[in-house]
């Protein structure tokens, strides 16, 4: 791994990195995003009590659509073609875990499209919460793991225990 940042020249100046050389492969990336809830904001969401709409329905579609807009929202992230975008959530306590899973074929990998979808999913939820409780807040976004490319396959051994 090199120690000088590819998104920058010679003289420190931002750039598109240039993967015009670079050959198709799989890619996969999985982010987790978490957000605390109220055990009441739990209930409500589960119980589908929010005028806005579902809000997991709500999230999840803006989730995929983030990570569609990455390239749009990230200055100096390439426009990829995805050929998947999933996300899940699960609840726990006090928190909802969002997990987002992104796959292409392409020439530069879909890490920044997964958390962007994570990020995006969370942030939905917040505003559609906010209304009956303003002390949500997220907790964490983190890739989970990510395989193909020059660099190999990554895993956080602090969340993924597989």
């Amino acid at each position: 791994m090199s120690n000088k940042f590819s998104h920058l020249d010679n003289k420190g100046n931002a750039r598109i990195v240039n993967i015009s050389r670079k050959k198709k492969s799989s890619r996969h990336a999985k982010a987790q995003a978490t957000i605390w809830l109220s055990k009441k904001i739990i209930t409500m969401i589960k119980n589908d009590e929010f005028k806005k709409g579902n809000v997991i329905s709500v999230a999840r579609v803006a989730g995929i659509m983030g990570a569609k807009q990455t390239s749009s929202l990230i200055p100096l992230c390439h426009n990829i073609s995805l050929d998947s975008s999933e996300i899940n959530f699960r609840f726990l306590e006090e928190e909802l875990e969002i997990v987002s899973i992104v796959e292409s074929e392409e020439k530069t990998g879909v890490e920044m499209e997964a958390l962007t979808a994570v990020t995006i999913s969370a942030l939905t939820i917040y505003d559609m919460v906010k209304g009956v409780d303003k002390s949500v807040y997220i907790k964490d976004i983190s890739l989970l793991e990510k395989k193909g490319g020059k660099s190999g396959n990554y895993k956080d051994k602090r969340k993924l225990k597989k």
